[in-house]
């Protein structure tokens, strides 16, 4: 989308937020229909400056048009903020995006599936344990280390950002590096689910004003329908 659809999403953001079904849509408890103001364009150089990387074009005219963050998709946009002279994404679970590795490719594939198979095959099983609960806690524990040892590596989200949260640990990513940038992604690995691109109703892979837009019109319907 060029930075003219940014045009008036601000002014309808915050319409949905003084609508009568406003605290209906979802999570709208988390960011309270707050925007926060835009980054300016000496802001934005800094801030890429910082980063060592070009942020997607369509996230780049989000800071630039609308805000640095605030009401959005789910619980919100992860604002992105100057502290103490750094800059950094304030989120549950912002932290988890290595910003030293922004500039690297988001890589292309993930685990090996038959290695996941393999590890969600040897999951320990309660009733395997008869009542040795302790032995059953250390079997889950090992199997855990594994676990997240293969689907948390470092290398895995090289080249993407935390952007929002879904709630029980389910968390958002926008690809800043190599061939996804621009899209969002689903990170549902604390259910045993991996990383996967959010895709439209045709089949494409959904970028960022795309993904913004979506649940604004959704919001809308919601936030400004009568009691």
């Amino acid at each position: 989308m060029a930075d003219q659809w940014w045009t008036g999403v601000r002014r309808r953001v915050e319409a949905a937020g003084a609508g009568p079904g406003s605290g209906d849509v979802f999570g709208a408890s988390g960011h309270e229909w707050v925007v926060e103001e835009p980054l300016t364009q000496e802001e934005l150089a800094e801030l890429e400056a910082h980063l060592g990387v070009r942020l997607p074009e369509e996230y780049r005219a989000f800071l630039l048009h609308i805000g640095a963050g605030g009401a959005g998709p789910a619980y919100g946009v992860f604002p992105v903020r100057r502290v103490e002279g750094s800059w950094r994404w304030e989120g549950d679970g912002a932290d988890l995006a290595d910003l030293s590795r922004l500039a690297e490719p988001f890589p292309d594939r993930g685990p090996d599936p038959k290695l996941l198979d393999e590890l969600l095959a040897q999951r320990p099983e309660e009733e395997d344990f008869d009542d040795a609960i302790e032995d059953f806690d250390d079997a889950m524990e090992a199997w855990d280390e594994r676990w997240e040892a293969v689907m948390f590596a470092p290398e895995r989200t090289a080249g993407a950002l935390v952007i929002s949260h879904l709630g029980c640990a389910q968390r958002e990513w926008l690809i800043v590096s190599g061939s996804h940038r621009g899209t969002v992604w689903s990170d549902c690995r604390a259910d045993d689910a991996d990383l996967a691109p959010l895709l439209g109703e045709d089949g494409t892979p959904v970028t960022f004003a795309r993904w913004y837009a979506a649940w604004l019109e959704k919001a809308e319907r919601t936030a400004l329908s009568a009691p």
